[in-house]
């Protein structure tokens, strides 16, 4: 589906809709919603599920997506729950509890599961898909290795849409920012008849390139804008209560930016951003593009009987991306650039195929119980290009062709012991088995030293156990043991690494926390403490004298720490939420050692060598990071909502929202200097808004990163000082419409 088609859709949709106007439902404002959840694959109160899950839904959803933000929005809103990229838009990475994958190549596989209405989304590029039209985000810790389909050691990040219904509803959404920012979004139950029901929403996301190139006659003038459109389609067919189908078409067209990397951002010996710097201007010589198209479809069937449910769910997904950036980050010949590399990734051939045949008790008893079988399969190419410099002509390629077939066995029991003590265990074996080859085309280098080919066939046991205690009627205090299982990695052998493999990482976690619902259910409190212990962690190390990105296994790593979160109605106009967490993770092998700083090592147009300023010991030109916190992990995240609202004689609103969400500073890669120690990051926000027609229209303004705190987010260790910022304040109007 092309661009241009997407957008008119998104636009055609915000503006049909007025014709199905319906009345809103007015909201009990006496005590908080009852909190339903999915986290164990069946509808649940979240006071009962015995482990930590946080669940995002309606208007803080709306709010912190109000600036047309990517998926990285939802960073830091529940505790222990960071995402970063170095890809933009296209190519998130999760990190639970601090464990996580830093791996930045198309084939990485990453600790944290994203499963997208029932689909799993494997390869990182499927996991920047927009969040429209959704009625839940949840956020389980992990491990999750029983109920889930792929590596889920560190936790899931779950989405499901807002299904289809025969009711005449749906809603329209413009906004308009700076940065020449316009959103459009809508969603509608279209009316058919008899026993079909459908839905149809859509959006379309553009910002202008809001960053100038003060480079004179390089190809990319000005960058860092984008458009990003998508479309999903669902029908549902449910002739009685025995039986339902549903049909999920969705479609993303991304054309934009990727990461702008900038050279000589950090102040030498200090983790500061050097003095004058503007965030609107850039000198590149390269080119900076990115395009991604994806298309995918899932049908999901269920039959229930006397006293069974059966569930199957076929997916299918389809992503073709091109990331080419300006890697250097700086003009030829500019100073403190050791070398031009402009340079570009792309994925062709793509196929995702999964099946799932569920199996689920429908009784009333003291047990209960669910269990099925999981197919996986993945095939791919990835070409990694190198162009010349000068003529900016793709001049060199290197081609890695994937494939990816796994299968698991699931069960899981529920038993009722007492009145207040119920029991939960799982088990799942996985069996998982990846072929790739890499060839080259061209005459530049390729480090064919380790092979070109490689195959691995990994199986291997996970489950969970859990007990719940019931204190009363309001609060629950549980226990969890839980482990989990990642496969192994292949990375393919590049310019100047050679081919580079990971075996299999396990995580043995134990958990303890409570939940409560109190004052009459206008608190809502829950807690946790939690240990795990990996082990034979996979690990990405990038960078060093030779420029060289390589896999590795670290022998251990350990995380342990607490978390918090609490929602209270002060009053019926006015609701605070809290979230926290502190995390402590450590990397636990007395031998590892990683080069550090690349292109640092080098001497720069005539300026002395500088290394970066590392903390760890040196031996043989290794940095051994032994003791040090994992990458992206920062030890302490917190988040903060309020909103007071205040009603007019009319029945209208006028209403005031602000969010905020903190983390303390973090390391970008494995050892630990100074220039790569990213600063601690506060980001706030603002909504001032006016309800009427009986809650069925909205007009807000907002502000985004209101204090515009700007920090160094991510770096690039091959070159010298190169880093890459969050955005910056950013500002609008939304309208909004409910039908």
């Amino acid at each position: 589906m092309t661009a241009p088609r997407l957008s008119l859709l998104a636009l055609a949709l915000a503006t049909a809709l007025p014709v199905m106007a319906q009345e809103a439902q007015p909201k009990d404002r006496s005590q908080l919603d009852t909190v339903v959840i999915t986290a164990e694959r069946r509808e649940e109160n979240i006071k009962d599920v015995p482990s930590a899950v946080t669940k995002l839904s309606g208007e803080k959803l709306d709010v912190l997506a109000s600036g047309g933000q990517d998926i990285r929005f939802l960073s830091g809103r529940v505790p222990s729950l960071n995402i970063e990229s170095s890809f933009g838009r296209a190519f998130p990475r999760f990190y639970i509890r601090g464990y996580g994958n830093t791996d930045f190549r198309l084939n990485a596989s990453q600790p944290v599961s994203v499963v997208m209405d029932d689909v799993v989304q494997e390869n990182p590029i499927l996991k920047g898909f927009p969040i429209f039209d959704t009625s839940a985000v949840e956020v389980l810790a992990g491990p999750q290795g029983t109920l889930f389909g792929r590596n889920t050691p560190a936790g899931v990040v779950k989405f499901d849409s807002v299904k289809p219904s025969q009711k005449q509803d749906g809603y329209a959404s413009v906004t308009v920012g700076n940065y020449g920012t316009v959103n459009v979004e809508g969603a509608a139950n279209l009316p058919l008849t008899g026993d079909w029901s459908a839905r149809i929403s859509a959006m379309n996301q553009r910002r202008s390139d809001w960053v100038d190139n003060t480079v004179v006659g390089a190809p990319t003038s000005k960058t860092e804008g984008y458009r990003d459109s998508a479309v999903r389609a669902q029908v549902l067919f449910q002739p009685h209560q025995q039986f339902s189908a549903l049909a999920n078409l969705h479609a993303r067209d991304l054309n934009g930016s990727p990461r702008l990397f900038r050279a000589n951002i950090i102040k030498r010996g200090t983790n500061d951003i050097v003095d004058g710097f503007d965030p609107e201007k850039v000198a590149l010589n390269g080119v900076n593009e990115q395009t991604l198209r994806q298309t995918g479809g899932s049908l999901r069937l269920k039959w229930s009987l006397p006293e069974l449910n059966i569930y199957s769910i076929t997916g299918y997904e389809h992503v073709k991306p091109l990331s080419r950036g300006d890697i250097d980050g700086g003009p030829a010949g500019g100073a403190g650039i050791p070398f031009q590399s402009e340079t570009g990734s792309g994925m062709n051939g793509h196929r995702q195929l999964t099946q799932e045949v569920r199996l689920e008790s429908n009784t009333s008893g003291p047990l209960s119980w669910q269990g099925g079988v999981y197919l996986f399969d993945e095939r791919y190419t990835i070409d990694n290009i190198t162009y010349d410099t000068s003529t900016h002509v793709a001049n060199d390629d290197i081609y890695t062709h994937q494939t990816n077939k796994a299968w698991a066995l699931f069960g899981s029991v529920n038993y009722k012991l007492s009145q207040d003590i119920t029991l939960r265990g799982g088990l799942r074996y996985t069996k998982d088995k990846k072929d790739l080859n890499t060839w080259h085309v061209g005459s530049g280098a390729f480090n064919t030293s380790a092979g070109v080919s490689a195959s691995t066939d990994d199986g291997k046991w996970s489950g969970d156990l859990s007990a719940t205690y019931k204190v009363d009627a309001n609060t629950n205090v549980y226990a969890r043991w839980a482990n989990g299982f990642r496969a192994s990695s292949i990375q393919n052998a590049s310019a100047f690494a050679g081919q580079s493999q990971a075996s299999p990482e396990t995580i043995n976690s134990y958990e303890i926390g409570f939940k409560s619902e109190l004052l009459k259910r206008t608190l809502r409190v829950s807690g946790a403490l939690f240990s795990y212990t990996v082990k034979d962690l996979q690990l990405t190390a990038v960078g060093g004298s030779s420029n060289a990105t390589r896999l590795l296994n670290a022998k251990k790593a350990s995380g342990n720490g607490a978390e918090l979160n609490l929602e209270a109605l002060i009053t019926p106009d006015f609701l605070v939420t809290l979230g926290g967490s502190l995390n402590n993770t450590k990397i636990k092998d007395a031998a590892l050692g990683v080069p550090p700083g690349g292109s640092l090592n080098v001497a720069p147009f005539g300026q002395p060598s500088v290394f970066p300023t590392v903390h760890d010991p040196m031996v043989g030109g290794n940095a051994l990071v032994d003791g040090n916190p994992l990458p992206n992990a920062p030890k302490t995240t917190v988040n903060l909502t309020a909103r007071y609202s205040f009603p007019l004689p009319s029945g209208n609103e006028v209403y005031v929202y602000t969010d905020w969400a903190y983390r303390s500073k973090v390391n970008f890669f494995l050892y630990d200097a100074t220039e790569f120690t990213g600063k601690a990051l506060t980001e706030g926000g603002l909504r001032v808004g006016y309800i009427w027609g009986n809650g069925k229209y909205e007009a807000a303004g907002f502000v985004r990163n209101i204090t515009n705190q700007i920090r160094v987010t991510g770096a690039i260790d091959f070159n010298n000082l190169t880093g890459f910022i969050n955005d910056p304040r950013t500002y609008g109007v939304q309208l909004k419409a409910l039908f």
